[in-house]
């Protein structure tokens, strides 16, 4: 009994075997110390402009690295089966700690996203991403035979969307639209039809169009990409400041822990452009190891993904490989012109306590996927199944013989 007891645990010994996991700890452990190195010298500038040490930030971003290996290695022994069933309550929690940042949080750079835990200062909206990924894998995996239709979709899919609005409020569109992504692919990868695809991403369209109306000065800022010569000493500056760093950088780089632009000239150098200050300081080089070490990355989880038995857990692994890689692309597309600056990290790289934590923390998680083999059933969602609970009874309940129907209860029992 007591091994029974624990076998149903939330915890379970640390897996270990799979060649996968070990070569996603190594691709994982790459990036985080490129990153915690890209931080020490991004840093520099901005620890100096607060009247702190020029280490003040580094050392903070190395506690925060502590507390997401612990996660990790936490999320690594979590039952997957036990995850997955806690998956309404984690969205309750999340969209409560949401709620919380907009009574209590803490306002910065113009944006209410932090609860001050005094121990460390959190960002609920990045947590999000992560209960999203395991809520729209609960989702399909106990719902997949009603999603088919738009009514249920909608309905089902409401913490997500509640979630997703109060990051919007905050205001944070970036995150918000890598928290739809990850939901809408993991949908689109389950089977939901084109139609209802087709119907999601015209909505988003318009609610985007519809928050810009509303926002002038928001609307200006995303779109000064298209033409960043316009306002250069205004919504184009990050832009043009990027491109210099840049530039500067060429084949090789600067060298590490000389770049010019981190000294007050590039806003946020070590979060969102810390790809520039990388590109800077160690050149084209630089940049297309990071690009590979990110693309080595998504060929790990693919392959995980690939030998995942268990259609749901594979479901959490597009989620996540989704989530990381929207994001890279986002961040290094903002940082060269190619797309709209919207705060966006770049993973395991930027500076930023609860991303980093939740970063490994789903690293861990598709560490502990890539030792699974237990098997689900049927998770496909179809366009036409029969979503009315008490339809579908009364449709089986004509269709038996109506002699069985008329008989007697006991009659019918053979007594």
């Amino acid at each position: 009994m007591a091994a029974a007891r624990a076998s149903r645990g939330l915890l379970q010994p640390l897996p270990r075997g799979s060649f996968n996991a070990r070569v996603l700890l190594l691709v994982t452990t790459l990036l985080v110390t490129f990153g915690t190195i890209a931080v020490a010298s991004a840093s520099e500038g901005q620890a100096s402009a607060t009247g702190g040490s020029s280490i003040s930030i580094i050392l903070r971003d190395v506690i925060y690295l502590g507390f997401g290996v612990f996660a990790l290695y936490v999320v690594a022994r979590i039952r997957l089966n036990q995850l997955v069933r806690r998956a309404p309550l984690l969205a309750v929690g999340g969209i409560g700690l949401l709620i919380a940042v907009k009574v209590v949080g803490v306002t910065s750079n113009g944006g209410k996203r932090w609860l001050n835990l005094h121990v460390i200062y959190l960002q609920p909206s990045e947590i999000f991403k992560f209960v999203t990924v395991i809520f729209i894998a609960w989702l399909i995996q106990h719902h997949h035979d009603e999603l088919g239709h738009w009514q249920q979709l909608a309905i089902w899919t409401l913490p997500v969307t509640l979630g997703a609005l109060l990051i919007v409020i905050e205001p944070d569109i970036g995150t918000t639209s890598v928290v739809l992504a990850i939901a809408f692919v993991m949908l689109a990868i389950a089977g939901l039809s084109k139609k209802l695809l087709l119907r999601i991403g015209l909505l988003c369209v318009v609610a985007f169009l519809g928050y810009m109306k509303m926002k002038p000065y928001s609307a200006a800022r995303f779109f000064s990409f298209l033409h960043p010569s316009k306002d250069l000493l205004g919504n184009g500056y990050q832009l043009l400041q990027s491109k210099i760093g840049l530039g500067a950088g060429g084949l090789t780089g600067l060298g590490l822990g000389h770049s010019r632009e981190k000294w007050g000239l590039l806003p946020n150098p070590h979060t969102d452009f810390i790809f520039t200050i990388i590109g800077e300081e160690l050149g084209l080089l630089g940049t297309i190891v990071v690009i590979a070490l990110f693309v080595w990355f998504l060929l790990v989880a693919t392959r995980i993904a690939q030998q995942c038995t268990n259609d749901v857990y594979r479901l959490i692994v597009v989620g996540i490989t989704t989530w990381i890689m929207v994001e890279a692309i986002i961040n290094i597309a903002s940082v060269v012109g190619l797309w709209a600056v919207t705060g966006i990290p770049l993973p395991f790289f930027s500076y930023g306590g609860t991303a980093l934590i939740t970063e490994l923390a789903a690293v861990g998680l598709l560490y502990n996927i890539a030792h699974d083999n237990s098997r689900a059933g049927d998770v496909v969602i179809r366009e036409h199944q029969v979503t009315n609970f008490r339809q579908s009874l009364e449709d089986r309940t004509l269709s038996r013989p109506s002699s069985s129907r008329q008989r007697p209860y006991s009659q019918r029992q053979g007594r």
